[in-house]
């Protein structure tokens, strides 16, 4: 099935409200999905008899921010980040990835991490996927069944694959610069 077929599917079951884009003019094609709706849309992606996508690949997270201003004017996004998940069919034998479009602040406030539900009781792989992707990137994944940093250290303060991300200088002692 093609990313143009599935993303039919997906339309005529949750309307445009939920499945928000396309994008096939992408190496990797995708759909995007309101992140309210992404528990109900993986469920749907993963049971339904014609996609059967029982394979969680990859999920990550990406921040489209540029933070030096002589550059933004070329900057041709809003800044936003956005989760990314990779998706396989064994059976079925086709592949499709799904984008979530997240604000980079949750409510426009500078510091606050955006909020999105967790697919983990979908795809077990989701588990330490999403637990990554909240540690570096700085995406809080609502219901997930241990959201705590899986990289770096519990008293980290940020997350390192923010544009904006400082290195601090020192951490207990040993200097980072």
């Amino acid at each position: 099935m093609t990313v143009e077929e599935i993303h039919q599917l997906l339309i005529e079951e949750f309307g445009e409200d939920k499945i928000t884009g396309i994008n096939t003019e992408a190496i990797d094609a995708w759909i995007e999905v309101a992140a309210d709706a992404i528990v109900e849309v993986s469920n749907f992606l993963k049971h339904d008899e014609r996609l059967k996508f029982e394979h969680l690949n990859n999920l990550c997270g990406a921040d489209y921010c540029e933070p030096d201003l002589k550059k933004q004017k070329k900057f041709d996004h809003e800044p936003h980040v956005e989760v990314v998940y990779h998706l396989s069919s064994y059976s079925l034998k086709h592949r499709c990835v799904v984008k979530v479009k997240l604000p980079r602040w949750q409510d426009d406030t500078e510091g606050e991490i955006p909020e999105m539900p967790s697919v983990a009781a979908v795809w077990r792989a989701a588990d330490w996927h999403e637990r990554e992707c909240y540690d570096l990137v700085g995406v809080r994944f609502t219901e997930h069944p241990n959201l705590r940093r899986i990289l770096c250290p519990e008293d980290w303060v940020g997350h390192a694959l923010r544009k904006d991300y400082e290195f601090p200088l020192e951490y207990h002692g040993i200097r980072g610069k």
